[in-house]
């Protein structure tokens, strides 16, 4: 897969921007992030999907998220997709672009100092929607062995479920919601939308990798957060989930510097490290 780059270094993060053949003969950008310090090999690499709700964002927006904790704190290798959005192409655009994102970092892992056994997947909202279906979806077309997944405060369900509908709350809401599900799958029937598409449809959960998330109360996503944990969990998928209450979706990027958004970049951190220690892809293999 041929690509071309350009980098430069800040804040203890390298960082480098590839730009790669992804779907539909489209190319793509990807910003890779590695510690500048340590040896450069048998790090976690993690492939972190940017939200947005299917119709906006960028992959700059690693900088924003959880995900450079994972590269200044942890060692990790980061890989951000700039995935097409749903204005310019529906599903499966934005799943299709993941996989070939997560497909360059498996190929180029020994380049990037990656273990080849301990590929993540992760992303916020949208992003850890994405980041579900490319679990599914890897899975089943027998593609990159996932090592450990974290879909945080993730958007599944197409459907309306408790949290979601008559949700008015801050950052996202029901109306934004239906918006987003809309331009993502303008071109399918609502009888015959994939798990791919929308997670929540998938009643299969056993052999999906493990996971870790968390959700708040307040915001739309609460219930299929929950659902999606208590599913893996029925399947024998280690899945654990944090939840904090009167809370508003995002709150821990759009306001870092309160307590309980500490709090929560620690109990990720946390769950972070302990996947590092214990999770490989070939521990999926057998299941």
């Amino acid at each position: 897969m041929s690509a071309g780059h350009s980098g430069g270094e800040t804040c203890g993060i390298k960082q480098k921007k590839v730009m790669i053949p992804a779907g539909d003969e489209t190319m793509m950008k990807l910003l890779i992030l590695t510690p500048t310090g340590g040896p450069g090999k048998n790090r976690t690499g993690v492939l972190w999907i940017h939200g947005g709700g299917y119709v906006t964002g960028m992959a700059e927006m690693v900088y924003m998220s959880r995900a450079k904790d994972l590269v200044k704190q942890c060692g990790a290798v980061v890989v951000s997709p700039e995935y097409r959005l749903a204005g310019q192409a529906p599903y499966p655009a934005a799943l299709m672009d993941c996989h070939y994102a997560l497909l360059y970092l498996k190929e180029h892992a020994e380049e990037l100092g990656v273990r080849s056994d301990q590929i993540m997947v992760g992303g916020e909202s949208a992003g850890g929607g994405l980041a579900a279906a490319l679990c599914m979806y890897e899975k089943d077309c027998g593609g990159v062995r996932i090592a450990y997944h974290l879909p945080l405060y993730p958007l599944l369900d197409s459907e309306d479920t408790e949290t979601s509908r008559d949700n008015h709350a801050p950052v996202w809401n029901t109306r934004r919601n239906h918006y987003g599900w809309a331009r993502y799958l303008r071109f399918l029937p609502p009888q015959d939308i994939p798990c791919y598409a929308s997670p929540a449809r998938r009643q299969d959960y056993a052999g999906l990798p493990p996971a870790y998330t968390f959700v708040c109360t307040a915001e739309p996503f609460y219930a299929e957060t929950l659902t999606y944990v208590e599913r893996l969990r029925e399947a024998g998928v280690a899945a654990e989930v944090d939840v904090y209450p009167g809370l508003f979706h995002a709150f821990g990027m759009l306001l870092p510097f309160l307590k309980v958004s500490r709090q929560a970049a620690e109990q990720f951190r946390r769950h972070f490290s302990y996947a590092q220690q214990h999770y490989f892809a070939r521990q999926q293999e057998t299941v």
